[in-house]
């Protein structure tokens, strides 16, 4: 019998119908908390709403030209049809010509490949640009389950081969797309990151009750450090965001970017268009001293998470950061009733200040057998390395031991 689906490529979000890639990437946006589809209970497969896979925030990357062939992100879209035409599933799919802004690093894997006198770019990438959070990467429609996703991996395939590409790389998937992904053969690969995971405090005080002794009046101490001298925070979500708030928080992002890792990945456009696309999805953080901005944290706001994307200040505080970043995101998501905190990639410090160590995972098809039997001996080493130090972190967690 043959199959409904056909397999397209787009090279723009602008050529996809928006609802129907939202149909595909948030089915469930909107449902009332409970009603996720992740198996076993998982919250990021079960996530109803995930800003970062939007049509929204995927458009605003390319209008505002943060990607492009000049950037080494070529957006070629992997799009599965129905016979009547309609999106049934789709990837996220880019062709890369280096290995920057992806945050699961494989650089020694290329260094390898052109020591062998081979070819590591392009590679094809399943990813949402710049963004080390954990959202599906398959996405299926409503009355499209696993043959739907099954012809999206084949597409996947045949478009490396056509691509001439060396490998597929999966990044920031969900567990259960992890696990699909490994028994149809990619390579497995685990990662780690902190989050704050709401246990359904009433307030701050009562996360602060939850944490060992010595951990709570650090906080204490930190929080009334950070606004000594004057400094109020300001949060703005929705129509209260306006330009010169954009314009303000650029200049931080900008500054901290080019100390941090050389060029910043994202235009000044994109701030205003992902803004004015979405706006009811962020929330910025703003600190001022005598009526001047001088630092602000970027947040996206997801129906079951808030996730913390970028900080930057004008002036050296004493943790003003930790206030910006991480505990006034921590009272936000208490108070909306959010079930975590994603603050982003790396940072120990976080451990210390409620986050607790979680697992990442990527998937890796390497086209050479060689080369893919030699990185998956390294993998194997690599997650039990990740699997222990996941073991310790949660041993040195801040908060109270035993019943």
């Amino acid at each position: 019998m043959a199959s409904p689906y056909t397999v397209h490529i787009a090279q723009s979000m602008r050529e996809i119908d928006a609802a129907q890639w939202d149909a595909c990437a948030n089915p469930e946006a909107g449902t009332p908390a409970g009603s996720g589809i992740g198996p076993g209970g998982d919250p990021y497969e079960a996530e109803r709403f995930n800003p970062f896979i939007s049509h929204a925030f995927l458009k605003a990357l390319e209008t505002s030209k943060s990607i492009g062939p000049r950037s080494g992100w070529t957006s070629t879209h992997i799009l599965v049809k129905d016979a009547g035409g309609r999106l049934a599933a789709a990837a996220p799919a880019y062709l890369k010509t280096h290995s920057m802004g992806e945050y699961v690093f494989d650089h020694g894997w290329a260094d390898a490949y052109h020591r062998a006198g081979l070819q590591y770019y392009p590679k094809l990438q399943v990813a949402v640009p710049f963004t080390p959070v954990t959202g599906r990467r398959l996405l299926a429609a409503p009355g499209h389950g696993e043959a739907a996703r099954q012809t999206l991996l084949a597409g996947l395939h045949a478009f490396r081969e056509k691509a001439g590409a060396s490998s597929i790389h999966i990044t920031f998937p969900t567990r259960s797309e992890w696990e699909t992904l490994g028994a149809s053969g990619f390579l497995q690969r685990t990662g780690q990151q902190f989050h704050f995971i709401n246990k359904g405090y009433a307030d701050f005080d009562g996360f602060l009750a939850d944490l060992a002794s010595r951990k709570r009046k650090m906080i204490r101490r930190e929080r009334k450090e950070a606004l000594a001298g004057g400094i109020k925070i300001e949060l703005l979500t929705g129509p209260d965001i306006m330009e010169r708030h954009w314009d303000a928080f650029f200049h931080f992002y900008m500054d901290t970017g080019a100390r941090k890792w050389g060029t910043p990945y994202l235009s000044r456009a994109f701030f205003s268009g992902v803004g004015a696309a979405m706006s009811e999805h962020i929330l910025l953080v703003m600190a001022k001293r005598d009526g001047r901005t001088i630092a602000g944290a970027l947040n996206f706001i997801g129906e079951d998470a808030l996730y913390g994307r970028y900080w930057g200040a004008a002036e050296e505080h004493p943790f003003l950061h930790f206030e910006v970043c991480y505990y006034q995101a921590i009272e936000f998501a208490i108070a909306r009733g959010l079930a975590r905190v994603e603050a982003g990639a790396q940072g120990e410090h976080k451990l210390a200040r409620g986050y607790r160590a979680v697992a990442t995972f990527s998937a890796h098809d390497i086209g050479d057998k060689r080369f893919s039997r030699a990185i998956e001996d390294y993998l194997q080493r690599e997650r039990v390395h990740i699997d222990e130090a996941l073991r310790e972190y949660e041993e040195l967690a801040p908060f109270k031991k035993g019943p």
